[in-house]
């Protein structure tokens, strides 16, 4: 839900096409890598003025350099993006920044290479998009159907999430379709035995 109106979509963009070449280094990963991802979202969440656990931490910590090298890199640019001033004065909760680093930017990550979040001006609006309503905002001066039409349609992983959704409910109304119909037979049989 994006009840909540949040910075200009075009400020985010803009900082996101600013990332320095700090922030697009290389996850530490094992002894390979420069920069240790967890520091980084701690660092993060400290400035957001909350604490994180070791263990909280500990999915940002990489292991397997395949699987974790695409996330991690994700999580370091989206740590930019929230270190803006207007994500600081927000000071989202950190169950919800959480979630963002590590359950959306996992599926991002598992799609697209993570400097093209930095490099493609399509995919920078997509994060942007996706971050701001993983924390419950939507861009300045967009409605909230607005902002959700607009995700939907810029996002993979969003219009996967809805594809998903949607055949959920038709099985579910499917389901729902034979036990009245079912249950309209037996009623029916039942007369018929009465009679």
């Amino acid at each position: 839900m994006m009840e909540q109106p949040g910075p200009a979509l075009e400020t985010l963009t803009h900082r996101l096409s600013d990332t320095p070449a700090e922030f697009l280094d290389e996850p530490r990963i094992g002894i390979a890598g420069t920069v240790h991802v967890a520091a980084l979202v701690n660092d993060l969440l400290h400035m957001h003025g909350q604490r994180a656990s070791a263990e909280a931490l500990e999915r940002f910590i990489g292991t397997d350099a395949k699987r974790d090298r695409n996330r991690l890199a994700l999580v370091m640019i989206v740590v930019w993006l929230l270190a803006d001033d207007w994500f600081l004065s927000a000071r989202s909760a950190q169950q919800q920044v959480l979630a963002l680093l590590d359950g959306a930017l996992g599926e991002l990550a598992q799609a697209t290479a993570a400097h093209r979040f930095v490099h493609d001006p399509e995919r920078r609006e997509e994060l942007a998009r996706v971050a701001l309503a993983r924390l419950g905002y939507r861009p300045a001066g967009e409605t909230e159907a607005q902002a959700t039409d607009r995700l939907s349609g810029i996002s993979g992983m969003e219009r996967k999430r809805l594809l998903e959704a949607s055949r959920a409910a038709e099985r579910r109304a499917a389901e729902i379709r034979e036990a009245l119909a079912r249950k309209a037979a037996e009623e029916s049989a039942d007369k018929w035995s009465r009679e």
